[in-house]
């Protein structure tokens, strides 16, 4: 028996990094997993995988930044799978990287949009189908940026960031008593396609106490922590997966 038998899980941004080995990763414990991407091919050959390990799967193409993407996803994990006990809210954007004062509104209104305002969408879509499965699980992921540290040209993503910790709470206090858990994950670097070039890559490693960076397999070990009964008692709560970044700042 896996840690999340019998448990069907959304995720976002599931056809790459961290997504996609979180969805690997919940698959092989034992949840069923509704699967989103706003490309198709990577999320079919994600939802192929788990198919091919004997694991279910089911995919929503979509744009999460969009309401209609959100209600697709839970009217699917109810319609073919019964419900909705976790929800792992990982899709993002690192938006402009340039001083604050040189980003344009609507760069400011498509990170936000993408990074925050969605948040509030999947989890208000999520909510009433959680509620009727007796409570469960919803996770976002943050980041170290925003939370622990600042840095240049990035302080659109620092904001949207941040702010899913706001979001966190008030779920918390408008819901934990009904047995919703929300928490926020907070990685450091990781080895994915928006931690850019190997330079990058180098630089970001400098940042944290384990000098290095992190592996997607990694933070969806402790995004399955959040998702499984092992945190039956955490809610409402920052769980920094980020290599001890904020502990040397």
């Amino acid at each position: 028996m896996g840690m999340l038998q019998e448990k069907v899980a959304i995720i976002t941004g599931a056809s790459s990094g961290i997504g996609r080995a979180a969805a690997l990763l919940f698959a092989a414990e034992g949840a069923a997993v509704i699967l989103n991407a706003r490309s198709t091919p990577g999320l079919e050959k994600v939802a192929d995988t788990i198919r091919g390990q004997g694991g279910r799967a089911h995919i929503v193409v979509g744009d999460i930044s969009q309401p209609e993407t959100h209600d697709e996803l839970t009217a699917d994990a109810v319609r073919l799978f019964g419900g909705v006990d976790i929800a792992f809210n990982n899709a993002a954007m690192v938006g402009p990287l340039k001083p604050l004062a040189d980003v344009t509104l609507s760069e400011w209104h498509e990170t936000l949009a993408t990074n925050l305002t969605s948040a509030f969408l999947a989890s208000r879509s999520q909510i009433p189908a959680i509620l009727e499965r007796g409570g469960g699980s919803i996770i976002f992921t943050s980041s170290f940026v925003g939370t622990s540290v600042g840095l240049p040209g990035m302080g659109v993503y620092a904001a949207s960031k941040a702010g899913l910790m706001g979001l966190v709470k008030g779920i918390t206090a408008d819901y934990a008593s009904r047995g919703i858990r929300a928490n926020a994950l907070m990685p450091g670097g990781s080895d994915t396609a928006m931690a850019g070039d190997e330079a990058q890559k180098e630089w970001a490693a400098g940042l944290h106490a384990l000098k290095r960076i992190a592996q997607p397999e990694e933070i969806a070990r402790a995004a399955l922590f959040l998702a499984s009964s092992m945190s039956s008692f955490v809610a409402g709560s920052a769980l920094f997966a980020d290599g001890g970044n904020s502990a040397v700042k």
